[in-house]
């Protein structure tokens, strides 16, 4: 990329539309990480093979996801997983297509099979309760494409490595993070859950998520997230 990467800029049009998303993976995994190559993305042949033994076709934004970045597992699963084209499946209730996996197998992400006729369909999130008869699918995102913003700023985040820390907050985190950094823009997950959603902050190249429970950042180097643990001093898991 020829000119410098503006995160909340181009988060904008990332939550705006589809194509907007793509372009937001794109110049994030440039800027944050490695650009995306040739051979980031499955095959058309690795998604007709998935159609064909799961006898739907997949909504264009699952398909172009997955052909432009679907194999960078720094970008999908290092927390959570993104199931490969060959591990999707259907729920047993034969309710919804599922794509991503909680990392200890504690919430499910699909796509309801009604919706699968659609471009860019809804992504409903199911717990996996003690109680299964009060499990339901219910309302991540509006849209597929926002979805996986949300993937690759959570993601993000949560790599292994000296550019990612995370904070157990105290009482003052939160006023210091908001006076020391942007809130960006960002619709609430679970869908409508505004009190509940995470919120996301951009300092100096620096990359974090509040969620209530604890502060998790991403720094485009070490000292970007040295400066960060300055300004938002605390117990930092990462910090010596």
């Amino acid at each position: 990329m020829t000119r410098e990467f503006d995160l909340a800029v181009s988060l904008a049009g990332g939550v705006a539309d589809r194509g907007g998303a793509w372009t937001f993976v794109q110049g994030f995994a440039a800027h944050w990480g490695e650009a995306l190559r040739n051979g980031d993305g499955w095959t058309e042949a690795d998604l007709a093979a998935a159609e064909e033994r799961l006898g739907v076709r997949l909504p264009a934004a699952l398909r172009e996801a997955y052909l432009l970045f679907g194999r960078r597992r720094d970008l999908t699963s290092n927390h959570d997983e993104l199931l490969g084209p060959a591990d999707l499946y259907v729920d047993d209730a034969g309710e919804a297509l599922v794509f991503r996996h909680e990392n200890q197998g504690a919430a499910s992400w699909g796509l309801l099979i009604e919706e699968l006729r659609e471009d860019d369909p809804a992504v409903f999130v199911r717990l996996d309760l003690a109680d299964k008869s009060a499990e339901r699918w219910e309302g991540w995102t509006e849209r597929l494409s926002l979805c996986f913003v949300e993937i690759v700023l959570s993601e993000a985040v949560q790599a292994d490595g000296a550019t990612c820390d995370f904070l157990d907050p105290d009482a003052d985190s939160g006023r210091l993070l908001e006076e020391a950094c942007v809130q960006l823009p960002f619709p609430a997950c679970p869908l409508g859950d505004e009190e509940g959603a995470a919120r996301w902050f951009l300092g100096q190249d620096v990359l974090l998520r509040d969620d209530g429970m604890t502060i998790l950042a991403r720094g485009r180097t070490p000292e970007d997230l040295d400066r960060l643990r300055e300004l938002i001093p605390g117990d930092w898991l990462n910090s010596y």
